[in-house]
């Protein structure tokens, strides 16, 4: 792991970080805040998944989670969106697909299937770093994020709840087998069989028998990808007859930026901690 820069912020370490990745076979770039209290003593871990175009700088910089984080005691991790480097595939006039887009898959479909396993690199590889690196508590994790991020949060949740004990999202993609700008990604990543799609679509894995306890959505009014590309109301309908707890909360007047997710961080770093104890 190389150390790529490290900041004092509230009493803890805001650090940024790269690797040599064997799931996506590219050099990956990360960010963790370490709070104050993990200098005596190993802490909760909340993973924070970036939407489309993003990388790790995004919430960085305009996420404003360190105070509260380091109040809380959390170990905020936070991954890029996708392999990068000049070998990996990409479609350079379309920010939907390949570098920004990777969608929290692995995928099976040539010339993608190389690079683009970012569910294995999300939870299987970077954990194993994290664990070995930090001083985590990895019997103590949460995660969240924000559209394409919000999708692999709770699609990552919901296929290994016996790992995460808290999920919530920003304007969650729940639904890609439906959402406009997911479905060209998916085909490309995954191919044509929509079969093969369900098991990285919230309310598909609901429909089809996943389960996690509980879950925190915020969701923006005035999103301009509202009704066509977020529809929170699809995720719940496909949990309205489950045991699964969800609150949706939607908001006049806030859109998809990160003035919209900062507003609600604090909120979600808070119940996030409830649950990891």
């Amino acid at each position: 792991m190389n150390i790529l820069s490290q900041n004092t912020a509230f009493g803890g370490m805001q650090g940024v970080f790269s690797h040599q990745s064997e799931a996506t076979g590219t050099e990956m770039t990360f960010a963790v805040f370490v709070p104050p209290q993990a200098i005596t003593e190993k802490r909760p871990v909340l993973w924070y998944l970036s939407g489309l175009t993003c990388t790790h700088v995004n919430v960085m910089e305009k996420g404003e989670y360190r105070r509260m984080a380091a109040e809380l005691g959390l170990i905020i991790v936070c991954p890029d969106t996708s392999p990068r480097g000049n070998d990996v595939p990409d479609e350079l006039t379309n920010w939907k697909m390949g570098k920004g887009a990777g969608m929290y898959l692995n995928a099976t479909e040539k010339p993608w299937a190389e690079h683009y396993q970012m569910y294995s690199y999300i939870t299987e590889e970077l954990p194993a770093l994290i664990a070995e690196q930090f001083r985590a508590d990895m019997s103590r994790q949460g995660i969240f994020g924000h559209s394409m991020g919000g999708h692999g949060a709770m699609t990552i949740a919901l296929k290994n709840p016996d790992r995460f004990k808290s999920c919530s999202a920003f304007a969650p993609i729940v639904n890609p087998l439906t959402a406009d700008w997911t479905q060209d990604a998916f085909e490309k990543y995954l191919g044509p069989d929509r079969a093969k799609w369900r098991e990285y679509d919230a309310c598909a894995l609901v429909e089809d028998g996943a389960r996690f306890p509980e879950f925190l959505i915020d969701q923006g009014k005035a999103d301009s990808f509202l009704e066509t590309g977020l529809a929170p109301w699809k995720f719940e309908e496909a949990v309205k007859d489950t045991d699964i707890g969800l609150t949706l909360r939607m908001h006049e007047r806030y859109d998809h930026s990160y003035y919209f997710i900062s507003t609600f961080m604090e909120d979600h770093l808070k119940w996030h901690a409830e649950r990891l104890g």
